[in-house]
């Protein structure tokens, strides 16, 4: 199993930021903890609760879908995307895992809205429970993501906006 991802700038705050949080049903018990981890993240930096929409969806499948119409609302900072993917005896979870992985990435570069990849793709079901709480929890590296880029998006659009000298 790979290790945890590369810390993300963590000492801003996130206070005034809204997060739309797209969670997948399949594997609920799994997903749960994904979403735990990413809230308490953006917690742990100021986000306030009601800046944090949860929408549940079927499954990963239908993650980038739901993500693109909360893009488009532009009521949102960044977006976090988070479900479960276990391999099974047929290539059906390479589709899903693909798909989800495409759109979820379509979606931030269609829209401008930064959108955190937070969906596992675990050969079995004891690698996704160890990537959503174990040594590393998927979500949260996910929220922190989100955190970050729309920090940057911030700074970008500061950066913008001044006069060349």
């Amino acid at each position: 199993m790979a290790g945890p991802a590369a810390r993300s700038e963590t000492r801003r705050s996130g206070s005034g930021k809204r997060f739309g949080l797209v969670v997948a049903r399949f594997h609920e018990a799994i997903s749960t903890r994904l979403l735990e981890g990413a809230v308490e993240a953006l917690s742990r930096h100021g986000v306030r609760e009601k800046d944090i929409r949860v929408v549940w969806v079927p499954g990963s499948f239908e993650l980038p879908q739901v993500a693109l119409t909360l893009a488009r609302s532009r009521r949102y900072h960044a977006l976090i995307c988070l479900g479960v993917v276990i391999r099974g005896e047929t290539p059906h979870w390479e589709h899903v895992a693909r798909i989800a992985a495409e759109g979820i990435s379509h979606v931030g570069l269609s829209t401008g809205i930064p959108t955190a990849f937070g969906v596992i793709t675990a050969e079995n079901q004891e690698q996704a429970w160890a990537r959503s709480g174990g040594k590393v929890n998927r979500g949260e590296e996910a929220a922190l993501a989100a955190l970050e880029m729309a920090w940057l998006g911030d700074d970008l659009s500061r950066r913008s906006k001044r006069r060349p000298r």
